[in-house]
């Protein structure tokens, strides 16, 4: 099969296309023929190796090389063959999945069963390639950290981009009220997801608003902590979805900088690893039925073919995307 592989940290130039044998499903596993894949900003930190600091910290970057070599946690495919005690899928079934272990940008991947679901009907490949990590980063977010329900306020702090694009949605299928955080060329795109107010953060602070908020997701790392407590209500909560990336240490200072201030406040800051959560079945379930009702649906930027990958990461990496950036396999 065709695979691109990382051997060594780098630019988009080091992902290199190559033959690979294809894998063989294992007890539990499912083998999947990957038809489309997303590319997101998780994906060019492990490419880059990036922050440096994170290298010396548990998880998927190695000091000198690259621990994940085939990158790319979002799929949409086919079954093509199941492992020893799959009883949930058959080949031929239409399927989507979160593979935090990497593995996408393959013509072939296998999954844990219980991390896969099947595709929406009403979503292309394409699009269904764009939900997984975004989409359901943005369920845990609001659902499990920050406890949204009907009459809560949400402040969407990078509400245009692949995370952002479906908290707005989530949030207001929860029955909150929605303000998201963007910059002018999205304003129109924010408000067509539902947002009930949105700011343009190249003219305006939404820390000096004077409107308070129940949850703030932080995923534009514009802010310091002390700024966004300003909108927050008392018990507000702040949940971290990545932010502003140096080469050495952000946003890995930052993030722990304010988890550690959060502990003498009375907000609370709370960080959002959807990477190592497990049995993914259950949101990615969830993400299908408002899929399918109508009340969340994929934006995507741009879609490539599997030769231009390269170029996908290097738009990706750029941080200007509206919504998702895929590539058709």
């Amino acid at each position: 099969m065709k695979a691109y592989v990382l051997s060594s940290y780098g630019s988009p130039d080091a992902l290199e296309l190559k033959d690979l044998d294809q894998p063989v499903p294992g007890p539990g596993e499912v083998l999947v023929r990957v038809r489309a894949a997303s590319v997101q900003p998780a994906d060019w930190h492990l490419m880059r190796g990036e922050p440096f600091i994170s290298r010396l910290m548990p998880g998927p970057l190695g000091l000198r090389h690259p621990k994940i070599t085939v990158l790319g946690a979002d799929v949409a495919g086919e079954v093509e063959a199941v492992g020893p005690g799959v009883t949930g899928f058959q080949p031929g079934d239409e399927v989507f999945a979160m593979v935090a272990g990497g593995g996408g940008f393959a013509e072939y991947v296998c999954v844990p069963e219980t991390e896969l679901a099947p595709k929406p009907a009403t979503l292309s490949f394409e699009e269904a390639a764009a939900v997984p990590l975004a989409a359901c980063t943005a369920l845990l977010a609001l659902r499990d950290q920050g406890a949204v329900r009907p009459g809560r306020r949400v402040l969407v702090n990078g509400a245009s981009g692949g995370v952002g694009t479906f908290a707005v949605q989530i949030a207001k299928a929860y029955g909150a009220h929605v303000t998201g955080v963007c910059s002018t060329r999205n304003l129109d795109l924010v408000r067509s997801l539902g947002a009930d107010e949105v700011f343009d953060r190249t003219k305006e602070d939404f820390t000096r608003s004077g409107q308070v908020y129940d949850v703030l997701l932080y995923i534009a790392g514009n802010r310091s902590f002390a700024q966004c407590r300003r909108v927050m209500t008392r018990k507000g909560v702040c949940v971290l979805i990545g932010g502003a990336a140096s080469r050495w240490l952000q946003p890995a200072g930052h993030v722990f900088a304010t988890l550690a201030a959060s502990a003498f406040v009375p907000q609370k800051a709370v960080l959002t690893d959807v990477l190592s959560a497990r049995g993914n079945r259950r949101n990615l379930e969830e993400l299908s039925a408002l899929v399918e009702d109508g009340r969340l649906t994929p934006v995507m930027d741009r879609v490539y073919d599997f030769a231009e990958l390269r170029a996908a990461v290097r738009y990706q990496e750029e941080g200007h995307a509206p919504g998702k950036v895929v590539v058709r396999v």
